[in-house]
C-alpha cells in the first residue's frame, strides 16, 4: 500500500505549485495550519542546500472533529500533510493517504473517515 498520493505538474514552478494547492485544497474544505520549507530550513540549520522541497499542514476542521470524536489521540496524526518538491521538469505534489496512516489504529468508524478524507485529498491533488 502506497503511503502518499501523488501528482507532477509539469513545468510549474513551486511557488506556482503551491498556490494552486492551497487553492484546491480550500476548494475540499481544507485549511492549511502549518507550513515548513524544508529547503530553508535545511540552509539554517544545517548549511546544507536542497531542491525546493515545502511541507503544508492541510486540516479539514470537520472531518478532523469527526475523527478526534472518534478517537480522542488521533490529533497526533494531524494535520494531512501535503508536500511540495522541485523535480526535473516541474513540481510533485503528494499527499498523505490517511487510510496508510491511520491503519495501525482499530476502529473501522475511524477507517471510514479516512477514507472520505482520502478522496478530498486525491480531489485536491487532481485539481491542483
Amino acid at each position: 500500500m502506497s503511503y502518499t498520493y501523488d501528482r507532477i505538474l509539469a513545468d510549474i514552478s513551486i511557488d506556482d505549485a503551491e498556490m494552486r494547492v492551497r487553492d484546491a485544497l480550500g476548494q475540499q474544505g481544507f485549511g492549511v495550519l502549518t507550513e515548513i520549507d524544508v529547503s530553508a530550513t535545511m540552509k539554517e540549520k544545517i548549511d546544507v542546500d536542497m531542491d525546493g522541497y515545502r511541507i503544508l499542514g492541510a486540516c479539514n476542521p470537520n472531518m478532523a472533529y469527526q475523527a478526534i470524536g472518534l478517537e480522542p489521540r488521533i490529533g497526533s496524526m494531524l494535520p494531512c500533510n501535503v508536500i511540495l518538491r522541485e523535480v526535473s521538469g516541474g513540481t510533485e505534489i503528494s499527499a498523505i493517504d490517511p487510510v496508510a496512516s491511520m491503519a495501525a489504529v482499530e476502529n473501522a468508524e475511524l477507517h471510514a473517515v479516512a477514507a472520505d478524507v482520502r478522496e478530498m485529498l486525491r480531489a485536491a491533488v487532481d485539481s491542483a
